[in-house]
């Protein structure tokens, strides 16, 4: 693997999905609680602390990272569904990571919460209507933004962070 960041590749974002392929974002949102829970059964806690790849985040950190990303979105969806193009705020992802919640937490209760999390994100993606996808917010650092493409991403990235853990594990042996 040529770059260790990006396992599945770079996200490609498309501002407008079909709705079979809204329906397949949904079911991979709704699925990434599984995938993360898979990526990381019967690991123990050295290898808990064990960084993805050099310089990166460690096993616990990603885990912890997922529901604070997924939180972020799921609220930029609310916000996004009822005012017109919110303007967002971004967060300092690597800052939250070194946080003690981040470093020290059990997985267990990030685990929760993503499953719960993503019980209620599911059921929200799940009834809107194909013209609420194309509602738009505004992200400082990006751009505006399409609900499909906000949901394109966050298919991808809970793929992309399972798949952190799952590379490492084959490259380790574990």
């Amino acid at each position: 693997m040529s770059d260790l960041r990006f396992p599945i590749g770079k996200c490609e974002l498309r501002s407008s999905l079909s709705p079979e392929g809204r329906r397949k974002c949904i079911d991979e949102i709704a699925a990434a609680p599984a995938g993360i829970r898979a990526a990381v059964s019967g690991l123990n806690q050295e290898q808990m602390e064990t960084p993805y790849r050099p310089g990166g985040w460690t096993v616990r950190q990603v885990v912890h990272h997922v529901p604070d990303s997924h939180l972020n979105s799921y609220t930029r969806f609310k916000l996004a569904l009822t005012e017109d193009e919110p303007t967002i705020r971004p967060y300092r992802e690597d800052r939250w990571a070194e946080l003690a919640d981040s470093k020290t937490t059990p997985i267990e209760v990030s685990m929760t919460l993503l499953e719960s999390l993503h019980q209620r994100w599911a059921i929200l993606l799940s009834s809107m209507d194909p013209a609420d996808f194309q509602r738009t917010l505004r992200h400082p650092e990006i751009g505006t933004l399409t609900l499909d493409a906000m949901l394109d991403l966050y298919s991808w990235h809970g793929k992309h962070h399972a798949a952190h853990i799952t590379t490492l594990r084959e490259r380790q042996g574990w």
